[in-house]
């Protein structure tokens, strides 16, 4: 198992899921807090829709993605704010309507898309340079964006109407959450595919959440559970030979199983 730590592309498969662990954490601590875990798998599908337009235009697909990531999330927060409608309804809508768009631009691309398979179940093993790098940016203006504003994200997560009280922006502080999300979302859709990001977005923080209560440990807690059972589901998978990325979900699977059994005194 040493020998595979001396190869680049497994090199950059662990400074991968170490970004992703950070930036996983974040994003996925204020779902959880506003008890918004369904929006990661909606904003996940609707990006399919930008998937298919890209192959169908013969233009980078995950440029279209990001649009369409980005129109779902902010049209979740408009119909919810504007439209009186609860944001799960919401949710399902983008969720059927992204996934629909995507199978038919699919159907109308001429020949086989072999590159959908990357998108739909990942492969972190695959990660390029550019990647880390594209990656490496997002998780730092993402941290700067979170310590500037974290006081205001935090009444935002818990308490919007307690927070329009306090004049905090709240609307300023949704629609740039979502948007950071939506960003998150198609940058990840490399690492683990559309079919297991919402697990790796949410499992972690679930997780955490069974022993700790408060936002910032809660925070630190899932990167360190997110970095533990990646690293551990690439190791295994290096061992017994099956997709990387599924594998890690499965640990984490487990690693909720354990955390739901073990006594939780003190949390």
């Amino acid at each position: 198992m040493s020998d595979i730590l001396q190869y680049a592309f497994f090199q950059r498969a662990l400074l991968g899921v170490a970004l992703i662990s950070v930036a996983a954490a974040i994003i996925g601590t204020y779902i959880v807090a506003r008890r918004l875990v369904a929006i990661s798998g909606g904003i996940t599908h609707a990006c399919f829709g930008g998937l298919g337009l890209g192959y169908f235009m013969g233009i980078n697909p995950l440029i279209t993605a990001t649009i369409f990531a980005i129109g779902a999330s902010a049209g979740v927060e408009w119909l919810a704010a504007r439209q009186k409608m609860r944001e799960d309804s919401a949710i399902a809508v983008v969720w059927a309507l992204g996934m629909a768009i995507g199978i038919i631009f699919v159907f109308l691309t001429p020949g086989y898309v072999p590159e959908l398979n990357t998108f739909l179940f990942g492969n972190v093993l695959t990660i390029s340079p550019a990647d880390l790098w594209t990656f490496g940016i997002f998780t730092t203006l993402l941290l700067i964006f979170f310590a500037a504003f974290y006081r205001w994200i935090l009444a935002c997560a818990f308490d919007r109407d307690f927070a329009r009280v306090m004049h905090i922006p709240v609307r300023f502080i949704s629609y740039s959450m979502t948007i950071l999300i939506a960003v998150c979302i198609v940058l990840t859709i490399r690492l683990v595919g559309i079919m297991l990001l919402m697990s790796m977005i949410a499992m972690p923080q679930l997780i955490a959440e069974t022993f700790c209560r408060r936002f910032p440990t809660m925070m630190l807690a899932s990167a360190a559970i997110s970095l533990a059972c990646s690293v551990s589901g690439l190791m295994l998978s290096s061992v017994i030979n099956v997709p990387c990325s599924a594998l890690i979900v499965v640990v984490m699977t487990v690693a909720y199983a354990v955390a739901r059994i073990l006594p939780r005194n003190g949390r």
